[in-house]
């Protein structure tokens, strides 16, 4: 595919380095800094422009594009791009808006005529990204597929958890019998595909496919404990602390914003929160404001550091649950290691959203997760395929891939041995960038 990304900043960044390794990928971006950076390290076209001039438009060969995604930190410029992308004979258009009105049901403009397919809200998906994780407090990382009828759940295993120390394939009937699969073990900067010799560590980041309703028994087996949650504080009152805020329903929220101005704008729109104007890095205020008593706490400011510190902090004083925004790609390796529990992304979270997009004529979805080079992709069997001619115990699959489970007619299951894969099934498969490839000739 010809995908041409306008906006070198994180995400478009991030964005080009995942597209680049198989496709034919241009980006532009009119910050010569920007521009450097992207020339040193991506296999990319990259052009100096700006994303609206009609000739660094055909420069970069728009008239041929497959795809287009307009990730500038400017709304307005994004959606004008996609609909001269549009008017030029692409296919595909994705646009970054962080105005949450654009897509609002009742703005004067129909979606259909902004000009992109695709409106992605970063803050918006961070803060659902985040709830779903308070949702299911033994988290750290939660993806859905099959509309919610499977998920994929990362847990970090405590020193008290049962299954430690034990091969996996002796693991206990009970558990073998569950319908779950351990489709990926990160440990010290590795991930591994685990197989029946492994053995589980303290520390180790599991990742489980299931059905959401065995979550209670994956609880217990793991030795998780679930948080009910009364009480939480948001540090920092921008719109995903905003989001998160709204979306916490008969929940006492307190958030803490260093910005006055910011800070009553904020009560003003959420009334039913406690909003405390302050430096959320001074510990005797978060004391001050109870953080001790908290179920939970949220940091997701604009800035890394803040957020990397407050979290220790509140994880120092035993809050139950704790979160971070961490967008800087190179932090995401080392949250594990310092000890932070549940870390989102924004940048990861909307170039998920976007290759998704992009990638759906074929797959029907893909995902990656903070700090794991592995992708989950739904790949869709084709006729004739050889996934389709034998039983999984009998298809060769690469030893850095495993599949995680099946959509069958929009029932999704986990597979066991005998488990035949027909055409049109959707199959969930957790593999490593080095075995793609190798993987999706099975389904092609």
């Amino acid at each position: 595919m010809k995908i041409v990304v306008v906006g070198a900043g994180e995400i478009g960044f991030h964005l080009a380095k995942r597209l680049s390794t198989e496709h034919d990928i241009t980006l532009i971006d009119r910050d010569l800094s920007q521009i450097t950076r992207a020339t040193e390290q991506l296999d990319a076209h990259v052009l100096h422009g700006h994303g609206t001039s009609l000739s660094t438009l055909r420069e970069a060969g728009l008239p041929r594009a497959d795809a287009v995604a307009a990730v500038t930190d400017n709304d307005e410029l994004n959606l004008l791009i996609c609909q001269i992308a549009k008017n030029m004979g692409v296919a595909d258009t994705v646009a970054r808006v962080r105005n949450h009105e654009y897509t609002s049901p009742n703005f004067v403009i129909p979606p259909e005529q902004l000009g992109a397919d695709l409106i992605i809200h970063p803050e918006k998906e961070t803060a659902d990204a985040v709830i779903s994780l308070l949702r299911q407090s033994i988290a750290t990382d939660i993806i859905k597929f099959a509309d919610g009828q499977m998920e994929l759940i990362g847990i970090r295993l405590d020193t008290d958890s049962p299954i430690l120390r034990i091969p996996l394939k002796e693991l206990s009937e009970e558990v073998r019998q569950l319908p779950m699969r351990f489709v990926a073990i990160h440990r010290k900067n590795r991930t591994l595909i685990p197989r029946g010799d492994d053995i589980l560590a303290r520390g180790d980041q599991l990742f489980i496919t299931c059905a959401p309703k065995i979550l209670p028994e994956i609880m217990r087996i793991t030795g998780k404990t679930d948080v009910k949650l009364n009480d939480v504080m948001i540090l920092g009152g921008g719109l995903v602390g905003q989001f998160v805020a709204r979306g916490l329903k008969s929940i006492n929220v307190k958030i803490v914003e260093s910005n006055s101005e910011k800070s009553e704008m904020i009560a003003d729109q959420l009334p039913n929160c406690l909003v405390i104007h302050g430096d959320g890095t001074d510990v005797d205020l978060l004391a001050a404001e109870g953080l001790i008593d908290m179920d939970a706490f949220i940091a997701v400011t604009g800035v890394d550091e803040t957020n990397i510190i407050a979290t220790l902090v509140a994880r120092h004083l035993r809050v139950p649950r704790t979160i971070a925004l961490v967008n800087k790609m190179e932090y995401m390796p080392i949250t594990p290691t310092i000890g932070m529990d549940a870390v989102v992304s924004k940048q990861l979270i909307t170039v998920n959203a976007i290759m998704r997009y992009i990638y759906h004529r074929q797959v029907a979805s893909i995902s990656m997760l903070p700090s794991i080079d592995a992708q989950i992709i739904e790949f869709v069997a084709a006729p004739g395929s050889k996934i389709c001619k034998r039983p999984l115990k009998d298809i060769h699959f690469p030893r850095q891939s495993i599949v995680g489970a099946v959509i069958s007619k929009g029932i999704a299951s986990v597979p066991v041995g005998s488990t035949r894969i027909q055409a049109g099934d959707k199959v969930m498969v957790f593999t490593m960038p080095s075995v793609l490839k190798k993987v999706e000739k099975l389904f092609s």
